[in-house]
């Protein structure tokens, strides 16, 4: 941050949250998260979660035409990530119990009912890339705990029947311009098409070896802009080349690899389902992020983990991380019944 910017505010800033964040993840991971398994205790979340969205609607801070955050003193916090986390949760639990019955169309149904609440309200605030995450969640999950393609077709149709319904009714003038820019990349690259533009240039710009960490002209010059939170990757792709951009992807598949492994062995569905919620989370986050930066997706304002400016998305990320590493110490605690019973829906 320090070599796209000078500015080392961002840099001690982004330090202070991931020295917090690191420590959260360490206590999380001594929590036996078997309460979680609880309907009351999830109905309890997800109770709260609603009524924090509807607050946040009311007297929350608005940034860059959303109203996604609430400002204590000098800091910001942005509900919608820990509630990605609430999410991951709710469908777990729900899903933990019923996947042999996924074939019922009634259980996709109810889950989606879930995710859809939580979906609308953050759609109102309008941000549109983190509602977008949700519903990557919810495909992603009810893809694991085993849909059939006749209900998956349906599922599909269903959604680009609401996503008609958002174009004409949702979304806002600039985010619609945003998916005509992906549609026609060079229609308008002086206005709503300026940021994917220059961040294709920034990356292209890297070629192979990069040109150096802090000489990235496009970032340095503030051609492309938000660099530090949802175009960090064409501003790292610019400095670090595509040697650099491989050895990123290296990093984050091993993240991923390594949840999938630790939620593979969990005691019980509920324990697989959220590590696989949890790897969807962060592999939605990447590929979208990434997408937009290579012009291959729409711009939505989605940043990129463990690596955009931003300390409630670092924190949340590390939430979810010591929860999953709590449940693998406690697997082993599992009475081999519990797992027998779980498994088959008794």
């Amino acid at each position: 941050m320090t070599s796209f910017s000078g500015d080392d505010s961002y840099l001690l800033k982004q330090s202070l949250w991931l020295v917090i964040s690191v420590l959260v993840f360490f206590l999380l991971s001594f929590i036996d998260y078997r309460f979680l398994k609880k309907t009351k205790i999830v109905v309890l979340l997800y109770s709260f979660s609603i009524i924090l969205l509807l607050i946040l609607s009311v007297i929350g801070h608005t940034a860059k035409g959303a109203q996604s955050w609430f400002t204590i003193g000098g800091m910001a916090f942005q509900p919608s990530d820990p509630i990605k986390i609430v999410l991951i949760i709710i469908l777990a639990k729900y899903f933990s119990r019923r996947h042999v019955e996924i074939a019922n169309i009634r259980h996709i149904i109810v889950s989606g009912l879930y995710a859809l609440i939580l979906f609308f309200l953050v759609l109102l605030q309008p941000d549109f890339g983190s509602a977008l995450i949700m519903f990557f969640i919810w495909l992603g999950m009810i893809l694991v705990s085993g849909v059939s393609k006749k209900h998956l077709l349906f599922v599909f149709i269903l959604g680009s029947i609401a996503f008609s319904g958002l174009w004409f009714y949702g979304l806002k003038d600039y985010q619609k311009a945003r998916v005509i820019n992906f549609i026609h990349p060079l229609a308008d690259i002086r206005g709503s098409g300026y940021n994917a533009y220059q961040a294709t240039i920034a990356v292209g710009s890297g070629q192979l070896l990069g040109k150096g960490i802090g000489y990235g002209t496009q970032s340095k010059l503030q051609f492309l802009p938000e660099y530090k939170t949802d175009f960090i990757f064409a501003a790292f792709a610019e400095e670090w080349g595509f040697v650099g951009v491989g050895i990123l992807f290296l990093f984050f598949g091993i993240i991923i690899w390594r949840i999938i492994y630790n939620s593979y062995y969990g005691a019980t569905n509920f324990e697989v389902l959220f590590g696989l919620g949890l790897a969807i989370l962060f592999l939605s986050h990447f590929l979208v992020n990434v997408g937009m930066c290579l012009g291959l997706m729409p711009v939505t304002g989605i940043n990129f983990p463990f690596m955009s400016y931003g300390g409630t998305n670092l924190l949340s990320s590390f939430v979810g991380l010591g929860m999953l590493m709590g449940m693998r110490r406690m697997r082993r605690d599992a009475h081999r019944d519990v797992v027998k019973n779980e498994f088959l829906g008794l």
